[in-house]
């Protein structure tokens, strides 16, 4: 009995056309949502809606003559976008943005009744990845990575070692920023790559372990290294600092003694007193 019922049901469904399709397009594409009919009949009437308060957006009906787009409703969003096939009845929207995206239903009443819906999701350009070193939390053995990316949505963020996913993470409908962290050891061999990606289409960017964590591998270093070097380096400075100290003391010690020398060698030298006999023949004058 459940299975006959089953079998009606799907019958019931494939004779009304009773079907949902997911499509996804890139922005600025085009997308043909198709009503899976070669010709459409003279009797046969077709709607298109868009969104949950079912706007009508586009209609056909071939006995009178009408094959009417509405691409002013809706503040005007499907404006020289909307295009239909007289022939097949199908709906096709050119140059698409992220606004188009919601449930588009078909009605055909003629022979029988038809109704599908397509359920579009429009996704923008993937952003670009950017994977950074995080050296505050890599440690003497382990280099902590982030590989982020700004304003995505409907799109999922993923780290791989080789093949096999690690570790991801996913966006909503939301456009908002994500970001995965990664650790691994600076002598690892091992293929690493972080994936973007959504419905129809990814970016992937392979890490670099050797270049991206070669500064982290120096900041690694145990606190006791970083101790004694610093304390070398600051021993260096005040070593330094002492030496230039002494040099300029000297200096100034050799040039005190400098002007000493000067000063006792321009000093005037004392004349002998003169004897009474030279003073008596002093104003003689010579025999010439």
């Amino acid at each position: 009995m459940v299975h006959m019922f089953v079998l009606f049901f799907l019958c019931w469904c494939r004779l009304t056309g009773v079907f949902g399709e997911s499509v996804s397009v890139m922005v600025g594409d085009s997308v043909t949502l198709k009503t899976d009919v070669t010709e459409i009949h003279e009797d046969d009437d077709i709607l298109w809606t868009f969104g949950e308060e079912n706007t009508l957006i586009a209609k056909i009906n071939k006995d009178k003559r009408i094959f009417s787009t509405y691409d002013d409703v809706l503040d005007g969003r499907f404006r020289d976008r909307l295009k239909l096939n007289n022939q097949t009845g199908s709906l096709t929207i050119t140059n698409i943005r992220t606004e188009h995206t919601g449930v588009y239903d078909l009605e055909l009443n003629g022979l029988k009744l038809t109704s599908k819906a397509f359920n579009v999701s429009v996704h923008a350009p993937l952003p670009i990845l950017d994977i950074t070193r995080d050296c505050s939390s890599s440690s003497s053995s382990n280099c902590s990575l982030v590989c982020s990316v700004l304003n995505v949505r409907d799109a999922t963020l993923s780290w791989y070692k080789g093949i096999s996913v690690l570790s991801s993470i996913s966006a909503s409908d939301l456009s908002i920023s994500l970001s995965l962290p990664l650790e691994v050891e600076y002598q690892d061999k091992n293929t690493y790559s972080c994936v973007l990606n959504n419905p129809i289409s990814n970016q992937t960017t392979h890490l670099d372990i050797n270049t991206l964590c070669h500064t982290c591998a120096n900041q690694g270093l145990p606190l006791l290294y970083i101790v004694l070097i610093s304390a070398g380096s600051l021993m260096i400075v005040v070593i330094v600092v002492i030496f230039c100290i002494c040099k300029k003391c000297r200096k100034t010690v050799q040039r005190q003694e400098e002007v000493r020398t000067e000063s006792a060698l321009c000093k005037p030298t004392k004349q002998k007193p003169k004897s009474k006999k030279d003073a008596v023949y002093e104003n003689i004058p010579k025999k010439q």
